[in-house]
């Protein structure tokens, strides 16, 4: 069985100088960590690898040393799930986050898509694929808690939730 801890839009360290405790009580069990992009700083990507190996994209907060290093998509494959990872942000015509972050991959292409941007938790299915937005474990803005989500995946199958919180 393999625990997985995903996060997005830790903007890092404007919005939190450390971890908040939630976060770092479920990183401590974690076996992998996805981000899904708005670190801000290359010391969280350092931060996050101490608890498990980091499998991260960039979203529109980061720098171009981010980027290279992370790039702005991703498919990870763990225990035959197919995730894609992608921040969800875009140019041009408003366009919600969840579809342009459906839209970064194709159709088939993967099981699972992570994203975040909106900071809003989302746990749904769209045409037979999960989309998932673990929201944000230090800046809330329009939701109600903090959050992050946690997958586990066993045998093939992920089972996916959030953790809210009020206080970072």
């Amino acid at each position: 069985m393999l625990k997985v801890v995903v996060v997005s839009d830790t903007h890092m360290p404007r919005m939190a100088k450390k971890l908040p405790e939630r976060l770092v009580e479920a990183l401590k069990k974690a076996d992998v960590i996805l981000h899904a992009g708005d670190w801000t700083d290359v010391s969280v990507v350092t931060m996050l690898r101490k608890y498990a190996p980091v499998y991260g994209i960039c979203g529109n907060n980061d720098g171009p040393e981010l980027v290279r290093m992370l790039g702005l998509r991703r498919i990870v494959t763990l225990e035959g799930v197919r995730i894609g990872i992608v921040h969800g942000h875009g140019q041009g015509k408003r366009e919600e986050t969840e579809s342009r972050a459906f839209r970064a991959f194709e159709p088939g292409e993967v099981d699972v898509i992570v994203f975040g941007h909106s900071h809003i938790p989302l746990h749904k299915q769209r045409d037979g694929v999960l989309l998932f937005n673990p929201g944000s474990p230090t800046d809330r803005r329009r939701s109600t808690h903090y959050a992050f989500g946690l997958f586990t995946i066993h045998e093939g199958r992920l089972t996916a939730e959030h953790v809210k919180y009020l206080n970072k």
